[in-house]
């Protein structure tokens, strides 16, 4: 072969192998990581779509740092230790400078050994119970003092409630959640014997014999409520079951952590009006932002129904946090964006800002919201300010002299007040 016809042969051959290379290098990659199949996909399906939508968009605006973005969707099937295998892909294989996914805690708690070993971010959009705060994590979504005891005061304060039914999905929110409840209502003077605890598997179906248990709780004169952290597809019988009985919102008010405007979208919601839910966003919002945010929702979806909802608020927060951390550090290695993100602050959708505190917990609103004829939430309270999430709860002994820093020197997710020595990764 002539020399030059070697060297055609040479650039033919690069241009067939190399080019995949260098399309790689020219964008960054974003993982993805949602349940789009098993019990949870009711729930976390809508979440894949609006990082898809803030992907798209702000490749529209240029991408980031002079590179297109490149989603990296996978299908964790609502099976915790697959999540944890599909964290490792992601990370490993993928090479994807930030992950955004997971619903439940099992499952975070499943990926967090995997991030914490192999370096990467973590941005989880979902209310959780707390007692955690990890490098390589940020919570976009609500600690128990952000969800959970305001929406306990409200009923307090608001409602009469005296008796207490804690209903729950059997893993580890539900339960901590509930610990710190519990605590908090025995705290106020509730008498052990007026609060009711359950917890029932993923995808429980049938509700009748804990509905009627409900029902006979509350009827012993003393005003009743549910506060219910029972998540995913399950939350479909349960509401279902409620209306059977003829339990409505004015006898036992339920108030819930898990269910918003897509939860509601797939129930008949007539038997529901009057019941609650606690989240820091509803789609009802009226403010520009979210005007701008739900147009923009329905241009991407191609459809005008689609809802919007809490957790995608935390994806959008989590997301432009993200983006402006990056560019303040020039750079998408988790180390100088773990730096950077610290006092970042973003627009949320309810007219103020969102900012990333040092315990990697951000600042939010705490909304009531009660459900409506048409599935949406008529927004009946809300705190004054925002609130920044305490990822260690002063309600229980053990939590209580425990703070989370990760700004040098300290760089500490359990720092002990009292001891004043840090106790570990978390």
């Amino acid at each position: 072969m002539k020399l030059g016809q070697s060297l055609l042969a040479a650039a033919v051959l690069a241009a067939a192998f190399g080019a995949p290379a260098r399309a790689q290098e020219d964008t960054i990659k974003v993982g993805i990581l949602h349940s789009l199949s098993g019990t949870m996909a009711i729930s976390e399906t809508t979440l894949k779509d609006v990082m898809l939508m803030l992907i798209e968009e702000q490749n529209e605006k240029g991408g980031l740092l002079g590179k297109k973005l490149e989603p990296v969707v996978v299908d964790i099937a609502s099976n915790w230790p697959l999540a944890a295998e599909k964290a490792r892909q992601l990370l490993e294989t993928d090479k994807v400078a930030a992950v955004f996914g997971c619903w439940t805690s099992v499952c975070r708690k499943s990926v967090l050994p995997v991030f914490e070993e192999l370096n990467g971010l973590l941005f989880y959009p979902v209310q959780y119970e707390g007692e955690e705060s990890q490098r390589n994590v940020f919570y976009t979504g609500a600690a128990p003092n952000q969800q959970a005891i305001p929406a306990v005061d409200y009923l307090m304060e608001n409602e009469g409630v005296e008796r207490w039914v804690l209903a729950g999905t059997d893993y580890v929110y539900p339960r901590t959640t509930n610990k710190i409840l519990e605590q908090y209502l025995k705290d106020k003077g509730v008498a052990a014997e007026d609060i009711m605890i359950n917890y029932t598997p993923f995808g429980h179906s049938d509700w009748q014999t804990i509905v009627s248990d409900i029902k006979k709780f509350g009827s012993t004169g003393k005003k009743t409520a549910v506060v219910s952290t029972i998540n995913g597809d399950a939350n479909v019988p349960f509401y279902k079951e409620l209306g059977n009985q003829g339990i409505k919102a004015e006898d036992i008010p339920v108030v819930a952590f898990s269910v918003g405007e897509e939860e509601l979208a797939g129930l008949d919601t007539a038997p529901l009006v009057g019941h609650l839910a606690a989240w820091n966003y509803f789609m009802s919002v009226d403010t520009p932002e979210n005007a701008a945010f739900i147009e923009g929702w329905h241009k991407f979806i191609k459809d005008d129904k689609r809802v919007t909802n809490d957790p995608m608020e935390a994806h959008y927060i989590g997301f432009n946090m993200w983006v402006k951390a990056v560019e303040a550090a020039g750079t998408t290695t988790p180390d100088a964006v773990i730096d950077s993100i610290i006092g970042v602050a973003v627009p949320n959708l309810t007219g103020g800002y969102a900012s990333m505190g040092p315990n990697h917990h951000i600042t939010k609103p705490v909304l009531v919201g009660e459900i409506q004829a048409d599935g949406q939430f008529d927004v009946v309270w809300e705190t004054s300010g925002l609130v920044l999430g305490d990822e260690w709860s002063d309600f229980l002994p053990e939590s209580k002299p425990l703070i989370s820093d990760w700004r040098a020197p300290l760089s500490c997710g359990n720092f002990n007040t009292q001891t004043k020595t840090c106790g570990g990764s978390n």
